[in-house]
């Protein structure tokens, strides 16, 4: 299956390209750029320093329309969107890692990928998806009589906060806890704010350096406290996990799917 990666001179770009390289059945089929950018033109194997293989750059997903089966995109909303309509329209199927979309934008993505299977799913990590089923058994036996925390540290690149990933952890635990995320969240503390209500779920953001991405629940009780953390060191957990979900799409149905599907973690 070909495969093509929206930028793909990025910093997660070019560890996608080495994914794919390693991976069985798959094959890079195309490598998009941000318009009038300089690596156009270039082998997408010696920008990801992997040696040549072929492929060049371009800065038009439209001009490599017959050179992918399946698009990976970890961009940002706007551009995912674009691209969602793009794959849609000419039936490529697509795993999609982009963070910090509001929900009127994942309904537009459903909307726009209703043709064609897709796997969206904030964090591609499979140690991070396993952490979301621990989350979701923690948070049902200890219920109410723990304080839940959630705690993620990024690079200083990262421009989204809190990361979708911890998003998506409170929203698994507050699922579990019977309550709404929306109502319940709380983006970081200052001041004289009073004693913590029970229901509450804060979030504590931290940007710095080269973090590539550590998240920590702490459920904190009476006399103990309960942490699970997952730590990655490399991106390319994350690229792994997405050549796993575009690999998994070849057989699958049009949908939405994530994760948790492709893991086989689902009730």
């Amino acid at each position: 299956m070909r495969v093509a990666i929206m930028g793909a001179a990025g910093r997660m770009g070019k560890v996608l390209v080495e994914a794919i390289d390693e991976a069985d059945g798959l094959e890079l089929g195309a490598g998009v750029v941000e318009p009038g950018s300089s690596l156009v033109g270039a082998d997408a194997g010696e920008v990801a320093g992997i040696g040549r293989n072929g492929v060049t750059l371009v800065d038009n997903l439209a001009a490599v329309k017959d050179a992918f089966d399946v698009l990976i995109d970890f961009t940002f909303p706007d551009l995912t969107l674009e691209n969602a309509r793009f794959c849609g329209s000419h039936g490529k199927r697509m795993v999609i890692g982009t963070t910090g979309m509001t929900d009127a934008e994942k309904a537009e993505l459903r909307q726009a990928t209703e043709s064609v299977p897709v796997v969206f799913a904030p964090n591609m990590s499979v140690g991070v998806n396993v952490a979301l089923n621990l989350l979701r058994t923690a948070a049902k036996v200890l219920g109410d009589d723990y304080d839940v925390e959630i705690i993620e540290a990024h690079h200083r690149h990262k421009k989204d906060s809190p990361s979708g990933t911890a998003v998506r952890m409170g929203e698994v635990v507050a699922d579990a806890l019977g309550r709404d995320l929306k109502e319940c969240a709380v983006y970081g503390r200052e001041g004289f704010i009073g004693e913590r209500p029970r229901k509450e779920i804060g979030f504590e953001t931290i940007r710095g350096g080269d973090v590539v991405g550590d998240h920590t629940v702490l459920f904190a009780g009476i006399g103990e406290r309960i942490e699970i953390t997952h730590k990655a060191s490399s991106r390319m957990t994350f690229a792994r996990g997405a050549v796993r979900a575009a690999q998994w799409l070849a057989e699958r149905p049009a949908g939405l799917y994530d994760m948790q599907d492709v893991l086989g973690l689902k009730d």
